[in-house]
C-alpha cells in the first residue's frame, strides 16, 4: 500500500464519469486554476455512444453546449454522431486529462486526501490521489431488470442500438416511454415484426410530442401490435409468455428488448458513505454546492435526483460543473496541501 501511495498520481480533483456533465466539471475546475483528471469505465461519453446509432436528441444544439464552446449543427435537433463529435472536440480543446476504460474499484481516505484505485481493461490497478472527488456517473449502465425467467438469455437486450440485425424477425419491445417507442418504430420501419408490451394503460405521457402520434398510429393501424396493462412473465428460446387483460398468451419470438429504464449505482454511493434519502433514494447533498454528506465528495448530473432520472438531463446537469467548481476553488484556496503533480494525459 505504501508503494502504491507513493506512485499514485496526485490531482486537486478527480472526476468519476466522462460524460457531458463530467467533462463540464473538469473544465470548470481547470478554469478555476486547479488540476483534474477524469476516469471512466468506458469511452468518452460512454452512455451517448451506446444510444441508438441514428438517435436524434430531443433538444437543440445550444442546450448541449459545455465550456462555452458552440455546438454547430445543420439540424434543429442534433443526432448522436454530431454530439459525440462535439464532445470529442471539447475534450481536445481543453486538453482534458482523460483516462478511459478505467473502472474505479475502491475509494479511501477523506476530504483533502482521497486515494482511488482503478482497474484498466487488463485488470491492472492504477492509483490516484485527489483532494476532492466529483461523482458524475450517470445511470445508463444499470438497467432496471424485470426479474423473470429467461431474462438472462442471449436474445434479451436492455439497450437498443441498430435495427438491421432484426430484419424479418419477431421482436418484442418491453416498455412505454421514449426509448421503447423509438426502438419499436425504428425496428418496424426496417422490416422487423414488432410487438410492444407495457404495464401501463397506454404509452407514457413522457413520450415526446412528435413521437407519440407516430407510435399510437402504428398501434391503431395494427402495424405494431401492443398489449397494455400487461407484463412479460417468462422468456424462452423461441417464445415469450405475457399476462394480458385477456389472460395469459404465448407469442413466437426471436428477440426481446427490455427498455424499462435505468438507475444510478446506489451501491457505489452508499459504499462511499453517501446517505440516500426518501423513497426516491436521492443522495444527500447541499443544493447550493452539491457537496454530499461526505465532506469533499460532490455529486453532479442525474445521480443528484436518485430514481427520478427524468428530472436531470445534459441541458441542466451541465451547469453543475460551475456550481461545484466554485465551492471546490473556495475550499482548496483555504486549505494548504502538497502540490498536485498533474500527471500526463493518456
Amino acid at each position: 500500500m505504501e508503494t502504491n501511495e507513493i506512485s499514485a498520481e496526485l490531482f486537486d480533483v478527480l472526476v468519476i464519469g466522462a460524460g457531458p456533465t463530467g467533462l463540464a466539471c473538469a473544465i470548470e475546475v481547470q478554469r478555476a486554476g486547479y488540476s483534474s483528471v477524469l476516469l471512466d469505465k468506458g469511452c468518452l461519453c460512454n452512455s451517448l455512444f451506446h444510444y441508438p446509432s441514428n438517435m436524434t436528441f430531443f433538444t437543440t444544439p445550444e442546450l448541449l453546449e459545455i465550456g462555452d464552446m458552440p455546438f454547430s449543427s445543420p439540424n434543429q435537433k442534433p443526432n448522436r454522431n454530431e454530439a459525440l463529435e462535439y464532445y470529442r472536440k471539447v475534450a481536445e480543446h481543453y486538453q482534458l486529462n482523460l483516462r478511459q476504460y478505467q473502472t474505479v474499484k475502491s475509494v479511501g481516505g477523506e476530504d483533502g486526501g482521497f486515494s482511488i484505485a482503478a482497474s484498466d481493461a487488463f485488470a491492472r490497478l492504477r492509483h490516484y490521489r485527489a483532494r476532492k472527488l466529483i461523482l458524475a456517473t450517470g445511470y445508463y449502465d444499470l438497467p432496471n431488470y424485470l426479474g423473470i425467467p429467461g431474462e438472462d438469455l442471449p436474445k434479451v437486450r436492455h439497450y437498443y442500438h441498430d435495427p438491421h440485425p432484426y430484419y424479418d424477425r419477431n421482436v418484442l419491445v418491453v416498455g412505454g416511454k421514449n426509448s421503447a417507442a423509438i426502438a419499436a418504430l425504428d425496428l418496424w420501419r426496417h422490416g422487423a415484426r414488432v410487438t410492444l408490451v407495457h404495464r401501463g394503460p397506454a404509452m407514457h405521457h413522457h413520450v415526446k410530442y412528435w413521437i407519440l402520434p407516430d407510435i399510437n398510429n402504428r398501434i391503431k393501424n395494427g402495424e405494431i401490435p401492443a398489449y397494455f396493462s400487461s407484463s412479460v412473465t417468462a422468456i424462452a428460446e423461441d417464445s415469450v409468455n405475457l399476462l394480458t387483460l385477456q389472460g395469459p398468451i404465448r407469442l413466437e419470438n426471436d428477440h426481446v428488448f427490455c427498455l424499462t429504464g435505468y438507475h444510478p449505482d446506489f451501491e457505489f454511493l452508499t459504499g462511499l458513505g453517501v446517505r440516500l434519502e426518501g423513497t426516491d433514494r436521492c443522495p444527500a447533498c447541499d443544493p447550493g454546492t452539491l457537496e454530499s454528506n461526505i465532506a469533499g465528495i460532490y455529486l453532479a448530473g442525474v445521480i443528484v435526483a436518485g430514481t427520478r432520472t427524468n428530472e436531470i438531463f445534459i441541458e441542466n446537469g451541465r451547469f453543475h460543473g460551475r456550481q461545484i467548481a466554485q465551492d471546490v476553488a473556495r475550499k482548496l484556496s483555504e486549505a494548504p496541501s502538497e502540490k498536485p503533480v498533474g500527471g500526463s494525459r493518456s
